[in-house]
């Protein structure tokens, strides 16, 4: 997987975005350092409208950076153009491999999910209508989070997220991806994912698909990385098993970068697929 920060800033440069009807709270933290004992402080950036009311949707999202790069503060555009659309937006930091393994990442996920679930009514959300999101490797953690109820357990919580959109999410079945690929021990992806096959299971999304999920958004590009395109088809083949008629958008003429870089452009077509998923599952 390609890294793709220095393309979205350079993208950043070419579109000004306008922060004006909107309020911005930066580097809030939701995770002290040591936190179940290893965890390292960890904070996130809140955008909301500025006549947020308490019963705006939220959607916290997960950047990509195939879990070892990345930084909350690339995707202000995203988190501003949302709060402009009526969404209070969460952008979090999380913990990068190779000094972190892909169960720290879920879980200190999991944790600004809960600081969001507890925190978000100050700043006009509403708790009971959270989504989570991300791009490439976040849209593995958000999936992850999703559809896996223990990170939720070991913070004592109930798993409060209502929906999730994944944006040509990277992982979806991470067990069969690193098996085919084999690896050398230690290099790779396996400095987020270990060597171990049992985590690997463990942290694939699409082995603990039920009809109990809540509602899943999948948007993927057509001409997206072969590794993405092959884990996405495996895992859209479950989840039709449990919802026949699931939301999938193919952009058929995207590269990976692109699906995410496309959000700078304000008008564009992929944020009015997100608020209608959002209005189809809002009660």
């Amino acid at each position: 997987m390609i890294r793709y920060t220095f393309i979205i800033i350079m993208l950043l440069f070419q579109f000004s975005c306008s922060f004006r009807g909107i309020h911005r709270h930066k580097d809030i933290t939701y995770m002290e350092e040591g936190f179940l004992k290893n965890l390292p402080k960890k904070e996130l950036n809140i955008f909301t409208p500025k006549k947020a009311d308490g019963s705006n949707d939220v959607m916290v999202f997960i950047h990509g950076g195939s879990w070892n790069s990345g930084d909350k503060d690339i995707y202000n555009f995203l988190g501003s153009r949302f709060a402009r659309k009526g969404i209070v937006t969460v952008i979090i930091n999380y913990p990068l491999a190779p000094d972190y393994r892909i169960h720290d990442m879920a879980q200190a996920a999991a944790k600004a999910v809960q600081w969001t679930k507890e925190n978000i009514s100050e700043y006009g959300g509403s708790a009971e209508h959270i989504y989570v999101s991300g791009h490439s490797a976040g849209g593995h953690l958000a999936a992850l989070l999703t559809v896996r109820n223990s990170y939720f357990d070991t913070l004592g919580v109930t798993n409060p997220i209502k929906g999730a959109v994944l944006i040509d999410a990277a992982g979806l079945d991470m067990y069969w991806f690193l098996n085919e690929m084999n690896y050398e021990p230690g290099t790779s992806y396996l400095k987020a994912f270990t060597d171990s096959p049992t985590v690997w299971k463990d942290t694939s999304p699409i082995y603990y698909l039920d009809e109990k999920d809540p509602p899943i958004f999948v948007m993927v590009g057509g001409r997206t990385l072969p590794g993405i395109e092959k884990t996405t088809v495996r895992f859209m083949e479950a989840y039709k098993k449990i919802e026949p008629n699931p939301n999938y958008h193919l952009q058929a003429r995207k590269k990976h970068v692109p699906m995410i870089a496309q959000f700078v452009y304000t008008p564009n077509k992929a944020y009015r697929w997100i608020l209608d998923f959002m209005d189809q599952h809002r009660e």
